[in-house]
């Protein structure tokens, strides 16, 4: 989506030593990609921006990608998305328009982008959602996903969130950790957040909590082993809570660091609302 961070992402991604195209046509993948092909090695990593901005082109992205797949080359598609409302925010603080937006308002060019881009987002490798994000946090995560190729082969992410501000739309899993008593009603616990060991202690010390986070990981390895078996790289698991404060937080940090042990997989925690008031 335009306005969701492509010029933080391709310049990260610079930074880690890609060669990068940026609002290429899609019609030119092919030919880039024999051009790559014919360089004994001199661009090994190739990343290629492809948006709106090249307006009715971008409709040939789709058949462009498959039949790049159909030649046997490998490639990996990242959608960069943020909620309609950050996006508002973030074309009136740079007062420009949407490529897509002509004669109305901001909010009429992204209807038309989502509507434009939702095959190629339905079908992406990675989604990264940017509306909570400042351009560290999505620098980290476009590291985490391309940065070093020797990693692990699947690197999941365990985000803990709150309900009340809407279910994250990058998770592939939601678990629901509200059966567990909220130390928001506990007067020396309010303040404190997940991560201090006094909550910690509380919300993983009650009864079920061990349970639910040994089974919930039991039931994610036959997922895990089957994300490897089909070459699935990027996973997010998001625990949630009422306001994302205490109960998720506490349980995601448990959860990842017994799932980071698991082989061939790197877990990192992710706190979606900690910081929120």
């Amino acid at each position: 989506m335009s306005g969701a961070g492509r010029t933080t992402a391709a310049n990260v991604l610079e930074d880690l030593g890609w060669y990068v195209v940026d609002n290429l046509p899609p019609q030119m993948l092919k030919p880039l990609a024999e051009l790559v092909g014919r360089a004994d090695g001199a661009l090994p990593k190739l990343a290629v921006v492809v948006d709106v901005r090249g307006r009715s082109l971008y409709s040939d992205l789709a058949p462009s990608l498959r039949e790049l797949r159909d030649q046997g080359v490998t490639l990996r598609v990242l959608f960069l998305d943020s909620s309609d409302e950050a996006l508002v925010r973030r074309f009136e603080s740079v007062r420009r328009p949407h490529p897509l937006q002509g004669e109305g308002r901001i909010l009429d060019g992204i209807t038309n982008e989502r509507d434009l881009v939702a095959e190629i987002r339905a079908s992406a490798d990675l989604l990264i959602d940017t509306t909570g994000l400042n351009v560290h946090e999505l620098a980290r995560a476009v590291t985490d996903a391309f940065g070093d190729s020797d990693s692990p082969s699947l690197r999941l992410t365990v985000m803990s969130f709150g309900f009340k501000y809407g279910i994250p739309v990058d998770a592939d899993h939601v678990a629901d950790v509200r059966f567990l008593p909220n130390p928001y009603w506990l007067p020396h616990l309010r303040d404190l957040r997940g991560t201090d060991q006094p909550v910690s202690d509380f919300v993983l010390g009650q009864n079920g909590a061990d349970t639910f986070i040994s089974r919930y990981e039991a039931a994610l390895e036959p997922v895990i082993e089957g994300y490897l078996r089909e070459n699935r790289r990027y996973a997010t698991i998001a625990i949630g809570c009422t306001g994302g404060k205490h109960r998720s937080v506490a349980i995601a940090v448990e959860l990842g660091r017994r799932l980071d042990k698991l082989k061939s997989l790197n877990a990192s925690i992710v706190h979606r609302d900690l910081g929120r008031e």
